[in-house]
């Protein structure tokens, strides 16, 4: 069998793109949906601004990073929530075993467990929180999971009781899954997994922590998502 159409040299350069320790901290780090710095991205992988701005550039370059500039400051972020998912389901691939091999510290310990109780996926929210939605809006019969992931009538009504706006304009699906590196079952991703996370964000049901990705339920949040989802807190914190 021949590569006709030229996707094996692709696929070669994506993936020696990646294979390298430091632009996979890189990628993984800007997986909190956010543009940094290069100097943020440099002191975050331990390696020199020069020698970090070299990999900034295969990465923009390859297509997997876009950079804008302000001012003396060089901003770099993922290009898009394709690669988002390319990276997150690559780690998935990889981060427990990688976990179970390191050996663990007070403060390493304390990080993963905030990270697996809830968290950023680029966009979206994950963890045993995005699990823990998840399996709400589907056992309340506003999210389908048997045919794929697809909001129902009655899902699309539920975001808009709660104010949250879906754009049906957009060219990513509606709904989609992700698969959740520390749970390994699916989360929702996609419009609406990324217009509930914003709208928890904006209005203070959940909190960013540390420098991680990691976010945490505040009280209000427990309390909003009680009422409109039926979670019960404890399975929030």
């Amino acid at each position: 069998m021949t590569d006709r159409d030229g996707t094996a040299p692709g696929l070669a350069r994506l993936a020696g793109l990646i294979a390298d320790e430091t632009r996979a901290t890189c990628l993984l780090a800007l997986l909190d949906g956010r543009a940094w710095t290069a100097g943020e991205l440099a002191r975050h992988a331990g390696v020199a601004p020069s020698t970090l701005s070299e990999h900034l550039g295969r990465l923009v370059a390859g297509g997997l990073l876009a950079e804008e500039r302000q001012g003396r400051h060089r901003y770099v972020r993922l290009a898009d929530a394709r690669i988002a998912h390319l990276v997150e389901d690559l780690a998935g691939q990889v981060a427990p075993q990688a976990a179970a091999r390191r050996a663990p510290t007070l403060g390493a310990s304390g990080a993963r467990s905030a990270m697996a109780r809830g968290r950023t996926c680029y966009d979206h929210l994950a963890g045993r929180l995005g699990i823990a939605l998840t399996d709400a809006l589907t056992g309340r019969g506003l999210l389908r999971q048997d045919t794929g992931f697809a909001l129902t009538d009655a899902g699309l009504g539920w975001f808009d009781d709660v104010g949250i706006r879906l754009d049906r304009t957009s060219r990513r699906p509606l709904a989609r899954p992700c698969l959740d590196w520390t749970e390994r079952r699916p989360h929702l991703a996609g419009v609406a997994g990324a217009a509930l996370c914003r709208h928890a964000l904006d209005a203070g049901w959940c909190v960013r922590i540390g420098s991680q990705r990691a976010v945490k339920v505040t009280p209000e949040g427990e309390r909003a998502l009680s009422e409109a989802l039926g979670i019960d807190p404890a399975a929030l914190r």
